[in-house]
C-alpha cells in the first residue's frame, strides 16, 4: 500500500521556511528548505506511521496553518488567496515536532531512531544528516529555523506529543 505524505511534507515545510526564513540567498534558502523538509518528513512519518493513518489524514485533511500563523505573528484571515490552498495542508502537530527537532539534536537522533523499520522506512534506506548532523553551511543558512527561542511558541504547541510518541512503543509496531 502507498504512503503519501507528501502533501502534508511539502505545505508543512514551506511553512516553516516562509515562518522562519535563510539567512539570505540562493543557497542558503535550499539548505534550509532541506532541513524543515527532512524534520518535516520525520515528523509526519512520527504522526502517521502506517498507510491507514497516512490515508486518514489525507481524506480528513491536516487543519491548516491558521493557529500557527497567529502565533508567529501574522493574521490567518489577511491570507493571500493564493497561498490558501496550500496552507489548508499544514499539519499544525507535524510542524510543532518538526520544530521541536530542528532545535534539539538529541530528539532528532531519538525521531530518526524511532523510525527504524516503520513502513516508511521499509521500501528503501533514508538519509536524515541535514537535520540529524547539521554541518556549518546548515546552520548558518537555518539560524532562525534552528533558534530555541524563536520557534518556542511553535515547538511548545505539541511537544509533550512528540516526547510521549518517542518514549511509547516503537513507531509502527503493533
Amino acid at each position: 500500500m502507498s504512503v503519501d505524505l507528501s502533501g502534508v511534507i511539502a505545505a508543512t515545510a514551506q511553512w516553516l521556511v516562509r515562518a522562519f526564513p535563510a539567512a539570505g540567498g540562493a543557497m542558503n534558502a535550499a539548505l534550509a528548505e532541506a532541513q524543515a523538509r527532512q524534520a518535516v518528513t520525520v515528523a509526519a512519518w512520527l504522526r502517521y506511521p502506517t498507510a491507514t493513518d497516512a490515508a486518514l489524514v489525507a481524506v480528513a485533511g491536516p487543519g491548516g496553518s491558521a493557529q500557527l500563523d497567529w502565533l508567529v505573528g501574522g493574521d490567518p484571515r489577511e491570507v493571500d488567496e493564493a497561498d490558501y490552498a496550500w496552507r489548508t495542508w499544514v499539519d499544525e502537530v507535524v510542524a510543532s515536532w518538526a520544530a521541536s527537532l530542528l532545535t534539539s539534536a538529541a530528539l532528532a537522533e531519538a525521531a530518526v531512531a524511532a523510525l527504524a523499520g516503520c513502513e516508511h522506512t521499509a521500501s528503501s534506506p533514508v538519509d536524515f544528516r541535514r537535520l540529524t548532523d547539521p554541518d556549518e553551511y546548515d546552520r548558518r543558512a537555518a539560524p532562525l529555523l534552528r533558534h530555541p527561542d524563536l520557534v518556542a511558541p511553535v515547538t511548545e504547541l505539541h511537544r509533550p506529543g512528540l516526547l510521549a510518541r518517542l518514549h511509547s512503543d516503537p513507531v509502527g509496531a503493533g
